[in-house]
């Protein structure tokens, strides 16, 4: 077997209600059981002979993720495709209509999570009820701010670029042209999301008040 080198994997896991995860990882290609797996199973990026090198995976991402937070996840293990497939993560078990996916720069992965070798550059997600045309916010804006001065935000949609409008950001709802004023009295750090229902809720955006 061989031994891939630990790498910092930008993770974010997006359940039904909230957000399971969402950090950078330190993960590797390593071995990984379940519940469901009946046995330990390597998990490297060489699964299915998709590549020649080892590497760390979204899977293997998931699996790190789930000890640093203490969240469960459970998955079988297909010898056909020599992968897992991902029944449960945390609260959230797959059902006829809804189910988890994996999604490598909000584009839908093409190949099972211990197939895909990902880099730090890569944004990995793993999302509980998308359907392939359910958009995936993306809140951007400055991440220092003056206090008292009103700042522009905005939410495009992930997978093509278009504004949202009706996302909810502190409170406040984008406009026709996917953005938002807002205004904070108060000097700090600020962590926050765009929500929006039938959607995705965006990564977090973390911003100083200064």
């Amino acid at each position: 077997m061989s031994i891939s080198e630990p790498q910092s994997i930008n993770l974010r896991i997006e359940g039904s209600q909230t957000t399971i995860f969402e950090d950078f990882i330190l993960t590797k290609g390593h071995v990984i059981t379940t519940a469901s797996s009946e046995g330990c199973h390597c998990c490297n990026g060489r699964n299915g002979d998709r590549n020649t090198s080892p590497g760390p995976t979204p899977t293997t991402a998931l699996d790190d993720a789930s000890i640093q937070k203490a969240f469960t996840f459970d998955a079988t293990y297909d010898k056909k495709y020599d992968d897992f497939l991902i029944k449960r993560i945390g609260p959230d078990t797959n059902t006829v209509t809804n189910y988890w996916l994996l999604y490598i720069d909000y584009q839908f992965a093409k190949f099972g999570g211990c197939q895909l070798k990902v880099n730090p550059s890569q944004k990995v997600l793993w999302v509980f009820g998308a359907s392939e045309n359910t958009p995936f916010l993306d809140l951007h804006g400055p991440t220092t701010v003056r206090r008292n001065q009103s700042t522009t935000f905005g939410v495009i949609n992930g997978r093509n670029g278009e504004p949202i409008e009706g996302a909810t950001v502190r409170g406040q709802q984008t406009t026709a042209n996917g953005q938002v004023q807002l205004t904070f009295d108060t000097a700090g750090s600020f962590l926050f999301k765009a929500t929006k229902n039938g959607t995705i809720r965006s990564p977090a955006l973390n911003i100083l008040v200064v």
